[in-house]
């Protein structure tokens, strides 16, 4: 089995998932549980709705997913599309409003590499490094197709609030704080 045949059976098993591998990182100076945290805080602070808050959480759900399924992790020397295998995994609890940001948060950050010049310069250094692997920034035509999604707005919001939540030391609130909103969003 592996990484993407895995999806989602319940929101414990997904807390279960953060609490197992969360305290790892991936290509940042802070956790991906502190990451998730930030970022689900910075949607909040936003006055975003569930569905992103959700989506902000979760979407680097992908990288627990390859830290549970091998013992030896490609993470910063190869693009495993943690988006995508992510997106399948949490399709089982969540419907499109809060798996499609999560799928299409990488290709958020290609789009506004595209579009905007200063953008680049914004991200973290590990952001920068996983842009190279994940293609740079979208073509003009690449570019015209991310605006035709459905919703493409929300995975730049996403994405923002991603760049956003990478601040070492910072304490956003438990994990748990989240249960309530995750149990109402499944389907």
């Amino acid at each position: 089995m592996t990484a993407d045949d895995v999806k989602a059976q319940s929101v414990a098993e997904l807390f279960d998932l953060y609490l197992r591998w969360g305290h790892e990182h991936y290509d940042e100076e802070i956790s991906q549980l502190d990451h998730a945290l930030q970022t689900a805080a910075l949607a909040v602070a936003s006055g975003a709705r569930p569905q992103l808050v959700a989506a902000a959480l979760l979407h680097d759900v992908g990288h627990l997913l390859e830290l549970e399924m091998s013992s030896e992790s490609a993470l910063g020397t190869t693009d495993l599309h943690h988006e995508s295998r992510g997106a399948k995994y949490l399709g089982v609890l969540f419907a499109d409003d809060v798996t499609a940001s999560v799928a299409r948060h990488v290709r958020a950050k290609r789009y506004l590499c595209a579009v905007d010049p200063a953008y680049h310069a914004e991200l973290s250094a590990g952001s920068q490094r996983s842009l190279e692997l994940q293609g740079g920034p979208l073509s003009a035509a690449e570019v015209t197709a991310f605006e035709r999604l459905p919703g493409w707005e929300d995975a730049v919001l996403v994405r923002r609030w991603d760049d956003g939540g990478k601040v070492e030391g910072l304490t956003a609130g438990p994990l748990t704080a989240y249960r309530s909103l995750l149990d109402e969003l499944t389907v």
